[in-house]
């Protein structure tokens, strides 16, 4: 493997050559949990389906604290391969697999424990109770998998390569696929053998991703001295990534309780709402992607004391979400609901979704800019401010608006879904106005 590339050459190049393969993993991560329901969908009742279904958020949840938390990593190691600080970045890697090995061992634990408890929290349906409390209790056995599958994702993108992840996650999800046919469709395991398939594919991945680095190393020497857990290291990678995995956790709590407003629209807006967020999702794959990568790329810039070299990846990012971001917007506009159809063959629910979609959808223009933001300031280390824009953004803005929209009388899905865009706008304007004062401070 090489790295230190993104410290070289152009930066438009380097920066989307870099981003493209995570915009391939992101998408089949996001097809990762929909494989698994279309296969007990197609071989299972209702229950196992639902169980799959609430017990796939949970984890997916999860999943995502974890991968905010592996920015810490990404971010730590990305500063010491951009000042060729290996002895550093070596006790890095060694720190990165040992606090996420523990927290695997702690979170597996954890999550059999409490498994039925978490059924009940999620309100999973009588009929469904079982066999969702032990989809979430398989994969919380096997959750050291995953956590090591997205700490070693982490890592590789520190040091500049963005494509060995898109190959683990390919492997995953083929195994993921077999394992689903074999175990659901052939010897009927239901819910139980969907679970059993995610964490298999997470493990092959992790083993795979040990061959890959065995054989090809990470770019730089490892002293055998060196590779070894350090605590000020294990501090540095939570001082950057526990802010992101806050972040990640209360957002989705706040999208959870935007949907519970919702929800008392009715039935058939209420699963049109459900129909554009899975779009909506979809759509910020791009944008997310970027943000990912000039992340890495700033944090591996900021290391080699090229400051502009970093900036200028934000506006590249910029320019490339801005683009992709207006060509969804009228599409979602214009054709919101032939995409729904994708989604739902009810015409009222596809309407309901494009009515949103409509409103909802300006966010892919202007979220962009944000998230390009964000990236930077990752890269910089400033992963505490990232998040706190975004808690307040959320709480002070998304929130509140969708609340007090809902409680108009008469009052249309298109208009609620302004409370999106309004959030990202505020919170472009803290995070310019932060940039400002960061650069009147230098």
């Amino acid at each position: 493997m090489q790295n230190s590339i993104l410290t070289q050459g152009s930066v438009w190049k380097k920066l989307l050559l870099f981003a493209f393969p995570i915009m391939g993993a992101n998408l089949l991560q996001a097809m990762y949990g929909t494989v698994d329901l279309m296969v007990v969908g197609m071989f299972a009742d209702a229950a196992k389906v639902s169980a799959v279904s609430t017990g796939g958020m949970t984890i997916q949840t999860i999943t995502g604290i974890i991968t905010g938390l592996t920015m810490g990593c990404t971010v730590q190691l990305g500063h010491s391969i951009g000042m060729k600080d290996y002895k550093t970045a070596s006790r890095t890697v060694a720190s990165s697999l040992a606090l996420f090995a523990a927290l695997g061992i702690l979170l597996a634990g954890l999550i059999a424990l409490l498994a039925p408890a978490i059924s009940t929290v999620m309100n999973a349906p009588a009929d469904a109770f079982r066999d969702t409390t032990g989809y979430i209790r398989i994969c919380g056995m096997g959750i050291l998998c995953i956590v090591l599958f997205n700490a070693i994702s982490g890592m590789l993108r520190g040091i500049g390569d963005s494509r060995t992840p898109l190959i683990l996650m390919g492997i995953a999800c083929a195994s993921n696929i077999l394992g689903d046919l074999l175990l659901v469709g052939v010897f009927s395991l239901g819910s139980d053998g969907a679970a059993i398939a995610t964490v298999a594919a997470q493990g092959i991945s992790v083993l795979a991703s040990a061959l890959i680095v065995k054989r090809k190393g990470l770019g730089f020497e490892m002293n055998p001295a060196d590779f070894r857990p350090s605590r000020s290291e294990t501090w540095k990678v939570l001082q950057y990534g526990l802010p992101i995995a806050a972040q990640e956790t209360l957002t989705g709590i706040s999208f959870m309780v935007i949907l519970a407003i919702l929800n008392t629209f009715g039935l058939v807006a209420s699963a049109g709402v459900g129909v554009a967020e899975k779009m909506c999702g979809l759509m910020f794959i791009i944008p997310g992607a970027m943000m990912a990568a000039v992340s890495a790329f700033s944090a591996q810039n900021i290391g080699a004391a090229q400051p502009q070299r970093a900036k200028q990846a934000m506006y590249v990012s910029m320019a490339v979400s801005f683009g992709i971001g207006t060509c969804m917007f009228l599409a979602s506009f214009f054709y919101g609901a032939p995409l729904a159809g994708f989604f739902s063959t009810d015409q009222a629910v596809c309407e309901a979704a494009a009515d949103y979609l409509r409103s909802y959808a300006v966010d892919c223009v202007i979220v962009g800019f944000n998230f390009s933001m964000m990236g930077y300031l990752n890269g910089l280390g400033k992963t505490g401010f990232v998040a706190l824009q975004g808690i307040l953004s959320t709480f002070l803005v998304r929130i509140p608006v969708s609340f007090f929209m809902s409680k108009i009388p008469g009052v249309s899905l298109f208009q609620v879904g302004f409370a999106t865009p309004l959030a990202t706008l505020f919170a472009i304007g803290i995070t310019v106005l932060y940039l400002r004062k960061l650069t009147n401070k230098a």
